[in-house]
């Protein structure tokens, strides 16, 4: 059997900036997808701690230190909005023991404060 499991989140992260008149997606600074093992076209949640939506798009990558909501996606959010950003992965049941999402948490800036595998 197969579990969608949450593999890696970046907690609390601040937009930078909302663009209605842009193709839709999440942009996300480089420094962060690496440290929370995301890629560009992967599928994001984004959940808005601010106001408290919530939605599904796809990761890309923006400029360094900037979280950007685009095209239909800046209708949820703002620049100052907190965010939480997630993607899953489909685990099997044979890797479920060894299997740690990652968890980065950012600043006020999205600077990585800390990056730790969660049990």
């Amino acid at each position: 059997m197969q579990r969608v499991i949450m593999k890696s989140k970046i907690h609390r992260a601040t937009v930078t900036r909302a663009v209605v008149d842009f193709e839709g997606s999440c942009g996300i600074a480089p420094e962060l997808m690496r440290a929370a093992d995301m890629v560009a076209g992967e599928q994001v949640h984004v959940v808005n701690a601010t106001n408290g939506s919530r939605a599904v798009t796809y990761v890309i990558e923006a400029a360094p230190g900037e979280i950007s909501l685009n095209g239909a996606m800046a209708h949820l959010g703002s620049a100052g909005d907190v965010v939480i950003l997630i993607t899953y992965a489909q685990v099997d049941e044979r890797e479920l023991r060894d299997f740690k999402p990652t968890v980065v948490h950012v600043d006020a800036d999205n600077r990585v404060r800390e990056q730790a595998a969660i049990a």
